[in-house]
């Protein structure tokens, strides 16, 4: 069930520092324009993927696992596949028991992982994009879900 606008808005301001699991340094990815639009709204986005360890990523060094970052962790964005899910937030609620938030991205739920996550008061949320949901409440998206930057009075398709 997707969350309200109001639980929606409440984990955008009450998160500062968000870990990307699946955090990829290639700009064609959906995980890296995520990062970098969240990082452009002022959060601090840590990536997490063992490929890219030790790269620089959204200002930020990416890192191997989710153990090796040092700060405190508001949100776990997950970019992974729904079955590899269970042990991030196992580990997530480990390291961090002020945890707020579990997102799931686009396509990935995971009902195990959820339960896990809301019996330590934890905001799940699955099937879902920060990036599309707080553009969708700051009002950046247009009818069709996208701000394209073209004005016409074409219809799509045709040129």
């Amino acid at each position: 069930m997707k969350p309200s606008d109001a639980i929606l808005r409440a984990v955008f301001d009450r998160t500062r520092t968000i870990a990307l699991v699946g955090a990829s340094p290639d700009p064609l990815r959906a995980s890296y324009f995520v990062g970098r639009y969240l990082t452009q709204r002022g959060y601090r986005v840590i990536g997490v993927n063992p490929k890219a360890a030790g790269q620089v990523l959204f200002g930020e060094t990416v890192r191997a696992s989710l153990s090796e970052i040092e700060a405190e962790i508001d949100m776990v964005d997950i970019f992974r596949r729904s079955e590899a899910v269970p042990p991030i937030v196992e580990e997530a609620l480990s390291l961090w028991p002020g945890l707020g938030t579990v997102w799931m991205q686009i396509g990935v739920r995971n009902a195990e992982a959820a339960d896990m996550a809301r019996a330590r008061d934890v905001t799940v949320i699955e099937d879902l994009c920060p990036k599309q949901e707080y553009q969708r409440l700051a009002g950046e998206l247009r009818m069709g879900g996208f701000a394209t930057g073209r004005i016409s009075s074409k219809l799509p398709g045709r040129f």
